[in-house]
Parts: structure tokens; C-alpha cells; sequence
């Protein structure tokens, strides 16, 4: 929380700071404890676990579907919630200083919102090709590769990825939030949601790759969920996250070559 910490320091957080943070916190704290209610009923006895490896899942209905949408879009919220604080608490702090309550309030939940529809149209993505895996018998019940050349595949392209310039470039503008609000500043109410979906590109284009581990390691495995996470959240603030990054990288490719001789 580096870029947070220099933008703060020597001065107390405001009660409306803590406020906000308290929100983020707490709906934080809401969407684990919902990932957590999902994995139980899918793991019930009767649940889709059960209906799924008794074959009962194909075609989706369109409440499975809306469930698995969900439950992405939850994740999404769980999983990159926490290292856009630093962005989110950053930004707060340039409206108080640039607009008066009733709009810096609006341009600040259009930014959160407009932050969020990108992970949402993430998750509609994420949802649709979980459907195209399930359809082709590429995906076990427990919503993992069952083929060892899509799971290989997958590590190969998140390995590789984590060295390319655009991952890098992406990365930076994550990692210094202070940064891209100077270079990308828009004013006025509306200039909230343009910046909101600026970074939530940037935040995208930073973590697809990564995202995409989970139909190796299992869609709904939340103790992977939170490493993946944790993950990100050390990428983004760390100083070495950049080569924390291409030392993922390359443990990713490892797993890929390991994965195909094995």
C-alpha cells in the first residue's frame, strides 16, 4: 500500500475515508462469505456436484447459467476488490480536493460502477466459455480441466503472458495508482466513469491470464481463489511486483511442461 501510504501520510484519514473503507471492507467480507454458502450447497449431497457427475448438467438450465454467473461475479468482487483499495481510497482523496460533497460522491460510486461492469463483463465471458468447456467434456465436476492439453495450455499462455510488454505496461498503471490519476484525470461527475473504465481495463488486462488458472485448479476451489488473489495483491504493491510477476511466469510455464510429460 505504498502509493496509498504517500498519499496519506501525515494526515489522519477523514471519518468519510473510513466510511468508505469500512463499505469496501465489509462487502469484501460479504463475497467470500458467499463463495463459501455457493461451494457449500454445489458440494451438498443433491447439489450440483452430484448432478453433474451423475450427468444431469447438460444442457445448462438457464438457473444454472444465472447461478454460475454469479458466483464469477462475486468472485470477481472477492478476488480483486482488495487491490483496488489503494486506487479507490487514492481517488476519494483527489475529489475532496476538486469537487464539492453532493458530486464528488457521485463520480466516485460512477467510478466504483464503472470499475465493476468490467469485471462483471469478465465474469459474462468466464461464464460463457465455463458453458463451451462443459458442452465439449473438457471440464470434471469439480468445474477443473479433465484434459491435460487444456490445462497445459492454459498455464503455457498465463506463463507466457506474465512476460509480455502488455502485462508489464498494465501492471504499472495497477501499481501506481497516483500515477495513472494525474495522467488520466477526466473532470466533472462523468469524468468518474471514464477513469473507472480505464483502470478497470488496465486492472483486466493485468489479470486475465491469471484468471484463467482456475479451470485448471477448480473453478470453486476457494483456497486457489484466495491464492490467486493474494497473488494480485502482492503484484500490485509490492516493489518487486514486476518480477514477482515473470517469477510466476515462470513457475507457470514449470507446471505446463510438467503437466505434459507427466
Amino acid at each position: 500500500m505504498a502509493e496509498l501510504q504517500a498519499a496519506t501520510q501525515g494526515k489522519r484519514l477523514t471519518g468519510e475515508q473510513v466510511l468508505f473503507l469500512l463499505c469496501l471492507l465489509a462487502l469484501t467480507a460479504l463475497a467470500w462469505l458467499m463463495l463459501l454458502q455457493m461451494a457449500r450447497d454445489m458440494s451438498a449431497p443433491g447439489g450440483m456436484a452430484d448432478a453433474a457427475m451423475a450427468g444431469m448438467l447438460m444442457p445448462w438450465s438457464l438457473t444454472d447459467a444465472l447461478l454460475m454467473f454469479a458466483m464469477w461475479a462475486v468472485m470477481m468482487v472477492g478476488m480483486m476488490l482488495p487491490s483496488a483499495l489503494p486506487m479507490l481510497l487514492i481517488y476519494q482523496q483527489m475529489l475532496r480536493k476538486r469537487m464539492p460533497a453532493p458530486q464528488r460522491h457521485l463520480a466516485l460510486l460512477l467510478f466504483c460502477s464503472a470499475y465493476g461492469l468490467v469485471w462483471t463483463g469478465f465474469a459474462l465471458g468466464a461464464t460463457a466459455l465455463q458453458w463451451a468447456l462443459e458442452q465439449l467434456a473438457l471440464l470434471s465436476p469439480g468445474m477443473r480441466s479433465s484434459s491435460t492439453a487444456l490445462g497445459a495450455g492454459l498455464l503455457l499462455v498465463a506463463g507466457v503472458y506474465q512476460w509480455l510488454p502488455s502485462k508489464a505496461v498494465c501492471l504499472e498503471h495497477c501499481r501506481g495508482p497516483l500515477h495513472f490519476l494525474l495522467g488520466y484525470w477526466r473532470p466533472g461527475v462523468l469524468g468518474g466513469w471514464r477513469m473507472g473504465l480505464a483502470h478497470g481495463a488496465y486492472c483486466l488486462g493485468c489479470c486475465w491470464a491469471l484468471m484463467g488458472l482456475l479451470f485448471v485448479v477448480g473453478v470453486m476451489n476457494l483456497l486457489w481463489v484466495a491464492v490467486i488473489g493474494a497473488f494480485i495483491l502482492l503484484e500490485k504493491n509490492l516493489p518487486q511486483g514486476l518480477w514477482l510477476s515473470r517469477i510466476c511466469g515462470l513457475l507457470l510455464l514449470g507446471w505446463s511442461l510438467w503437466l505434459l510429460l507427466g
